[in-house]
């Protein structure tokens, strides 16, 4: 087989997110709406939804910590690596939308990744890195909040664990960590049914939707970089970098609280319901 250009891997990989993405939204929509309608309030019932409610707050200091803490801040480089991916996937997929080409993306835990792309509309796709990792958060807030669904969105998140080796900075440490992260999703699937799964989901999921709140925070208060998406976005279309960065951790904050009532709208099972069902679906022990 003639190798596989970058170029062409990236256009192939976009392509092949957007159908998986499809299948895993059918699937977990499928599972939702099981109890989606016959739901009229969102009151939180089930002592499943108030533990993870309580994971949820809980993941929000924990990350925001080790986001900060000098030498403990790598064991956040698999799912920062992961979220990095997000961000750029995000300014690929609006670019290939808008009429532009990829010709490549890179990934450094420490230097964040860049995309590099031909044609498209900025307007667009400058945002898109930031919002489109928050929405992607709050989808997998929205799956975290049942094992079935949980299970259904790890194997996408799986698989994007592993892509990123080949865009990401191939250092021994950041190879270990991202495979050490593959092994706890695996694990995850064989702990009480994947009861454990959606934990890791969870976390997942609320790092990636105030990722542009902490890197924004970073990059436009602490450090005060130029090259930031939101610096480049406030040249070419006026305002300062620092608006555009509060309106666009605003938009992220939103979604992640719209990924939340989804979720409590959703799946409103308890743990033993969860479980059950879970039994039946690419069931483990």
């Amino acid at each position: 087989m003639a190798p596989v250009s970058e170029t062409h891997f990236a256009d192939y990989f976009i392509r092949g997110t957007k159908a998986a993405v499809a299948i895993a939204g059918a699937e977990v929509a499928r599972v939702a709406s099981r109890d989606v309608v016959s739901r009229r309030d969102l009151s939180v019932t089930s002592d499943s939804q108030k533990v993870t409610l309580g994971i949820i707050a809980l993941y929000v200091v924990v990350i925001a910590i080790l986001w900060n803490v000098p030498y403990v801040r790598w064991s956040l480089w698999p799912f920062k690596m992961l979220v990095i991916a997000f961000h750029e996937f995000g300014h690929a997929i609006t670019a290939v939308l808008t009429g532009g080409r990829v010709k490549s993306i890179s990934l450094d835990p420490h230097e964040g990744g860049v995309t590099h792309m031909v044609g498209g509309k900025s307007a667009i796709t400058l945002p898109a890195g930031y919002l489109g990792s928050s929405l992607i958060g709050a989808i997998l807030i929205f799956t975290g909040f049942n094992i079935v669904a949980s299970k259904i969105v790890s194997i996408v998140l799986g698989v994007c664990f592993l892509l990123t080796l080949w865009w990401g900075k191939r250092d021994w440490l950041t190879i270990t960590t991202i495979l050490l992260a593959v092994g706890l999703l695996v694990a995850s699937w064989f702990i009480v049914h994947a009861e454990g799964l959606r934990f890791v989901v969870l976390f997942i999921g609320v790092m990636s939707s105030l990722y542009s709140v902490w890197d924004i925070c970073d990059d436009l208060i602490l450090r005060k970089v130029n090259s930031s998406d939101a610096s480049v976005f406030a040249k070419r279309y006026g305002g300062s970098s620092q608006c555009w960065g509060v309106i666009w951790s605003i938009i992220s904050i939103l979604f992640l609280a719209a990924g939340i009532i989804a979720g409590i709208a959703a799946f409103p099972q308890s743990f033993e319901q969860q479980e059950n069902d879970s039994k039946h679906f690419l069931p483990t022990r």
